[in-house]
């Protein structure tokens, strides 16, 4: 498990620490308009990209299974039937964005001048939008072969360009937000360029060699789409929950949108760290359940489970002392560091809260078992609404205190899920593979 995930956890807190150098460059920018206006657009992407996220996970899920079942053949057609799908979707986007990204970013809110920012970023943005998706995939199938530290170097070196392409942009070339736009494209151009030459360095070790026949293979894309739609239909509630969160937030003044936008920033530190075990867990447990080896399976989830509980405690106790300290460094705005300091108690407490459901996202991801993640995420998007109604007196506190709920129904729901198979449907497959 540290094996796996230590490089993962470096790949992935590097996301975040991208965010929040962006942060802490627009941060200290003598106008908020600029902060909020990366704050939307960020968002944006958020739903647009990770819409399909479930390009990473479902091929990494699949991809394990593959790599237990020994099928590099299978693995290899996966590979690029997920790449097409990603071109297509990230050309289509490109096509829509005229009319797509100026209605999102006036359906999520803000300040006029903040959206008018906002969709100027966009615009810019949403030309990676092929290589982002195609990363997406390279990513899942090379965390699928256990291959994390390719994993790492292909993160390291997107987001290490994207730091030092948005310092120069922005605070050499003075371009504010568009700058941190037209950072990210270039990186994410020159990781799919470093992804496509590692995999095909890579392929020379599996057993089969690639073929554009392979894309036509109807039956595996079937079972593609099979895992994919429930795993499409879980991040759209996801995305919805955060970008409402962010739309409330805007509708509350441009203050409240960046110090939630400065917390927020912090949330995804912690999340990253923590699926870092979570991803090493799906590509375990895939593995396992590949070679219908479900005591290996178990004993992948324990060590995920004691990993991502002693991060999370790390994290509270981190954010409970040094909160304060943290906000300044992201922001030098004084109304913006009162406010994000009134709501920073809700910081503390949500990576103990939160810790289960990435590591159940993990666990079923691996198990190729992506109904119950939809079923969990859309239950807690029933809690989240009505909660956030009915403390709308609460104002800004409201809104949390309703994020929050959602994070423990998602833990609570899909833990209970995962005792109830691995006591049954789990434990009868560990039963017939001994039998057998």
């Amino acid at each position: 498990m540290w094996r796996l995930s230590w490089p993962i956890i470096l790949s992935n807190i590097s996301v975040p620490l991208l965010g929040l150098v962006g942060t802490a460059v627009i941060g200290h920018l003598p106008d908020a308009r600029y902060l909020g206006a990366v704050t939307l657009a960020t968002t944006l992407f958020n739903m647009l990209f990770w819409a399909f996220g479930f390009l990473r996970m479902g091929t990494t899920g699949l991809t394990s299974q593959a790599h237990g079942r020994r099928h590099d053949n299978e693995a290899r057609a996966l590979l690029l039937q997920s790449l097409a799908l990603a071109v297509s979707v990230g050309v289509a986007l490109i096509v829509l964005s005229p009319w797509l990204v100026p209605a999102a970013v006036r359906l999520i809110g803000g300040a006029p001048e903040v959206q008018a920012l906002a969709i100027s970023f966009a615009h810019i943005r949403i030309f990676s939008a092929p290589a982002v998706l195609s990363n997406y995939v390279i990513l899942g199938w090379f965390l699928g072969q256990q291959r994390a530290r390719t994993t790492l170097l292909l993160t390291i070196t997107s987001n290490a360009a994207n730091v030092a392409l948005t310092l120069a942009l922005v605070l050499g070339a003075g371009l504010h937000s568009d700058g941190v736009a037209w950072a990210a494209l270039v990186a994410d151009y020159l990781a799919l360029g470093l992804g496509i030459a590692l995999v095909i360095r890579h392929s020379h070790r599996l057993s089969s060699q690639f073929a554009l026949g392979m894309l036509g293979n109807m039956e595996r894309y079937r079972a593609l789409f099979q895992v994919n739609k429930h795993l499409f239909i879980r991040t759209l509630a996801l995305l919805f929950v955060n970008s409402f969160f962010t739309s409330r937030g805007a509708a509350s003044g441009t203050t409240i949108l960046a110090a939630n936008a400065v917390l927020l920033e912090f949330i995804m530190l912690t999340s990253y760290a923590l699926d870092g075990f979570a991803q090493a867990g799906e590509a375990l447990t895939g593995r396992a359940a590949g070679a219908q080896r479900f005591d290996q399976f178990g004993a992948a989830v324990r060590a995920c489970a004691r990993f991502s509980v002693y991060t999370s405690l790390g994290a509270a106790l981190i954010f409970a002392l040094a909160g304060p300290w943290l906000i300044d460094v992201l922001t030098s705005i004084d109304a913006v560091r009162q406010a994000a300091r009134e709501y920073l108690p809700w910081l503390v407490a949500m990576p103990v809260i939160a810790v289960w459901s990435y590591l159940m996202d993990g666990v079923f991801v691996g198990a190729i078992a992506t109904r119950p993640m939809r079923d969990t995420l859309l239950l807690s998007v029933a809690v989240f609404l009505p909660v956030w109604y009915l403390s709308q007196g609460l104002g800004n506190h409201g809104l949390w205190l309703a994020f929050t709920l959602f994070m423990v129904v998602r833990s609570v729901s899909l833990s209970a899920i995962y005792v109830h198979h691995r006591r049954g449907i789990w434990a009868d497959a560990a039963t017939r593979h001994e039998l057998h």
